[in-house]
């Protein structure tokens, strides 16, 4: 039989409210009484019933983490860094994984809030007014990761994916590319993976170039779409290179064009984003935009234990710093 709380104010000598309060780490239990409850606990494999405590305290010590495709590397280095966090201050974590399909990210946020989660990291391909409007209406404390809204109303950590995406066009350009394309997500979604497109488009029209819609493929942010978007592209125009809104996306465009017999960089540069953990072991190592993505995962997860616990932030809207990594893969 599981050891209780009794068990465990017996063992150790002392009240169940002196165990309550260091289950609580409440400060006014002295340091050898604290150490017997401890040792005690452990003695007994004592583990609190979490919905007993949830009852009283009004938390759980879980976490929620949303995020369109655990699939893509970027995520998994997001979530290690806010679950790295979460340990520490003994929060646990429920991962859920939308693949990018809105009925099942409401879906999901109606389950983290039935699981009495006391807040959620927000990460997603899209950020529609819908899912806006229900974590409000559910009153889910949300810190927004990888993208932000305007105005603030949620606390986010991100980085200036317009301005990245810009500094990385630049360089390519800045490289004698003339005709550079793009793959990536729609400008008009509303994320922060499609402000890579606004930043593509003013770095070109500050060159003075006109943007050509037929060196603009938009998809997804798989290799699928990198290797598609060469090929659609190539149909009826001729680049000198590629920028890419994502490192997957930048090793699919590679593949396209080595099957086209156009070598990388000989023939067209290719740059990607992100900077993940195949980008510097792809053949030609990839040039990107590198992200702190992990982070990005702990310091959202930092906001949002101060928020659950009440305590204000330093700022609520994050914006780390991103850098260029040159590799192979541009001239």
């Amino acid at each position: 039989m599981a050891a209780s709380i009794k068990d465990v104010a017996r063992e150790a000598g002392v009240s169940i409210a002196t165990v309550s309060r260091v289950l609580n780490n409440v400060d006014v239990v002295n340091e050898d009484t604290k150490k017997r409850v401890q040792d005690a606990i452990k003695k007994l494999s004592y583990r609190p019933n979490i919905v007993a405590r949830s009852l009283k305290t009004q938390k759980t010590k879980t976490i929620g983490i949303l995020v369109p495709d655990i699939s893509n590397q970027f995520y998994p280095e997001v979530v290690r860094g806010a679950e790295d966090v979460a340990n520490i201050y003994d929060y646990n974590i429920i991962l859920c994984n939308s693949d990018s399909d809105l009925d099942k990210e409401k879906e999901y946020i109606r389950v983290l809030k039935e699981k009495m989660v006391d807040g959620m990291l927000y990460m997603s391909s899209s950020l529609e007014g819908e899912i806006l409007d229900l974590i409000d209406e559910l009153e889910l404390k949300t810190v927004l990761v990888e993208t932000k809204i305007s105005g603030g109303k949620l606390p986010s950590v991100t980085i200036d994916n317009k301005k990245a995406a810009y500094d990385a066009t630049k360089y390519l350009l800045e490289k004698g590319n003339k005709k550079v394309a793009y793959i990536g997500l729609k400008k008009d979604r509303t994320n922060a993976v499609s402000r890579r497109y606004n930043g593509y488009e003013k770095a070109l029209k500050d060159s003075g170039i006109e943007v050509d819609p037929g060196l603009v493929y938009f998809g997804g942010l798989k290799a699928a779409d990198g290797y598609n978007g060469i090929n659609v592209i190539l149909e009826d125009s001729e680049i000198d290179a590629v920028f890419c809104a994502s490192d997957e996306v930048a090793m699919g465009a590679i593949n396209a064009l080595r099957d086209k017999g156009l070598d990388c960089p000989k023939d067209v540069d290719v740059m990607g984003f992100n900077d993940n953990s195949m980008a510097a072991v792809f053949y030609p190592k990839i040039s990107t935009v590198a992200q702190p993505m992990y982070d990005m995962g702990s310091v959202g997860m930092r906001m949002l234990i101060k928020i659950v616990n009440n305590k204000p932030l330093d700022d609520d809207q994050y914006v780390l710093q991103y850098y260029l990594v040159e590799r192979d893969s541009v001239k």
